[in-house]
């Protein structure tokens, strides 16, 4: 079985990470790609950045036609629905996956993130997947995710510091990160905590398995119809439906 993992920013020592925490949670057989676009924002911080970030992030899916299922791992689910209509492949993002893995083992979960304005996208996402009455708050930790690949950073004390705040305050019972750039974070906070740290990017690992070993895949009779061919213009013409 062959996962794509698509960071959609640019930032090579985050995919790194990303591959590293994939490849752990992966099950023996499964073979992991990490890859990122070469062009676009270096991280995700909002509606603005995650625009740019969609063309890079389809560009990297339309090149691995053989992958078995595709991870975007990005917490805002960033372009999910517009990935499921470039391939038929089952596509996971790591933020609907950590939500559906915390509502299995806790009454109400946590969420912290990284910046503020990430906030809105998550709790819209919170709405749509109907999990929002499971979540007891989404928090942020107000650390910059280029910060968390800063060597000797506060940035791990800092979210530390919010799920505290989750746990005391919002009666939180399980802690989903929202960022793909915690994923090394998720067992050291378990411990420091003692109740359970989801990384989205082992929930979506595990969750591709499943489908890919059930043998399911998007379906394409609705919205996640694949594109009718047509000519882009300008700098889009390479993502023309059509042309691959």
């Amino acid at each position: 079985m062959n996962i794509l993992i698509v960071n959609p920013n640019t930032t090579q020592s985050m995919t790194r990470k990303i591959g590293a925490a994939a490849e752990r949670a992966a099950s023996p057989g499964t073979t992991i790609t990490a890859t990122c676009p070469d062009f676009g924002p270096p991280s995700i911080e909002g509606y603005y950045d995650e625009v740019f970030a969609i063309p890079g992030m389809i560009g990297e899916i339309r090149k691995h036609p053989e992958a078995d299922a595709v991870v975007i791992a990005c917490f805002d689910d960033t372009g999910l629905d517009a990935a499921r209509c470039a391939t038929g492949a089952p596509v996971i993002g790591i933020g609907e996956a950590g939500f559906h893995f915390a509502s299995l083992i806790s009454g109400k979960f946590g969420v912290v993130t990284t910046l503020a304005r990430s906030i809105p996208a998550i709790e819209h996402n919170l709405v749509r997947y109907g999990l929002a009455t499971r979540c007891s708050g989404v928090r942020a930790s107000e650390v910059p995710v280029l910060d968390l690949e800063i060597p000797g950073s506060n940035a791990a004390d800092r979210i530390s510091e919010e799920i505290a705040r989750a746990i005391a305050e919002d009666q939180a019972e399980a802690i989903v990160l929202g960022c793909a750039g915690m994923a090394d974070l998720a067992n050291r906070l378990a411990d420091r905590h003692g109740l359970p740290v989801l990384d989205g990017v082992s929930c979506a690992v595990k969750l591709a398995e499943g489908l890919v070993g059930l043998g399911l895949r998007t379906s394409m009779n609705g919205g996640y119809a694949r594109p009718r061919a047509k000519a882009y213009a300008g700098s889009f013409s390479a993502f023309s439906p059509g042309t691959n």
